[in-house]
This record gives C-alpha cells, sequence and structure tokens, in this order.
C-alpha cells in the first residue's frame, strides 16, 4: 500500500484594515496555491460574504471529484482500447445548510458528456463510468452520494 502526501498553502488577503473586528469588516479573499503551480483565487460563497468572482471551497469540491472521476475515466478508456476525442463535465453538487449555519453535501452529480471515435464502443465506455466510479479516491472519501449521468455522442 502507498500513501501520498498533498501540501497546499491557503493565504488569506481579506484583512482590510481592521481584520476580523465584525463578521462585516473582512473579506473573505483567500488564494490557494502550491510551489511551481499557479494560484487559484477563492473565497466563500457569495452568500456567505464571499466573492462570485472567486471559487468557493464547495465548487472545488465538486470539480475534485468530477476531475478525479475524469481522469479514472480516460485511464480506463486507454487501457480499454475505447478513444475518447472530448469529454466535458457539468457537474453540479448541493449543500445544504442547517440552522446553526452549518452543512454537508446532500450529493453531487457528474454529467459528463463524451465523444467517441466509434459509436461502436457505446456499451464499454458506459461500463467503464461506473469503474471509474469505484476507483476515484475523491468519491470514495466523501459521506454523500455522488451519481453519474453519462451521455455520448
Amino acid at each position: 500500500m502507498r500513501s501520498h502526501h498533498y501540501r497546499l498553502t491557503i493565504d488569506w488577503k481579506g484583512n482590510l484594515g481592521s481584520g476580523t473586528s465584525g463578521y462585516r469588516a473582512y473579506s473573505r479573499a483567500m488564494d490557494i496555491g502550491k510551489e511551481g503551480a499557479p494560484l487559484i483565487a477563492a473565497s466563500s460563497d457569495p452568500s456567505f460574504r464571499g466573492d462570485a468572482s472567486r471559487y468557493n471551497p464547495e465548487e472545488l469540491l465538486v470539480a475534485s471529484i468530477s476531475g478525479c472521476h475524469m481522469l479514472w475515466y480516460l485511464h480506463l478508456c486507454a487501457d480499454a482500447g475505447v478513444v475518447v476525442t472530448d469529454y466535458r463535465d457539468e457537474a453540479e453538487g448541493t449543500m445544504t445548510e442547517n440552522s446553526d449555519g452549518g452543512g454537508r453535501f446532500d450529493e453531487v452529480i457528474l454529467h459528463p458528456a463524451v465523444t467517441l471515435a466509434s459509436p461502436d464502443d457505446e456499451a464499454r465506455a458506459r461500463v467503464l463510468h461506473a469503474r471509474a466510479h469505484e476507483r476515484c479516491f475523491i468519491a470514495n472519501s466523501v459521506t454523500f452520494p455522488v451519481r453519474v449521468d453519462a451521455t455520448f455522442r
């Protein structure tokens, strides 16, 4: 068994002069980074006084699940001789907020639209989505359902 370690820096950019002296006194802006990679501009969800022009952690969670699934799927297709020429996922997640301000994700639904070089491969390509879902590190790490609703062109 191998173990992998990930290190990122989260750098809060939201001190507007008085720090967290009040709930409305600071910005939720942050930069997410690691050595040798571009920064990801992030913030909280706009519902929580965040900046809509920056990604929020909830969106990044949905993107992580979608990206992990896609990478496994493409790997499995390559191994199986199924040629994918285009892949686009319009992933969506639903989170419910509790009355105390906490909350949790209820589900994430992936909607990959896959273009195949040969329409004869669709049955095998559909099965590979199920296998990719079983192998996805991120989907296996969350406690809410992750569903895959794939279409093929």
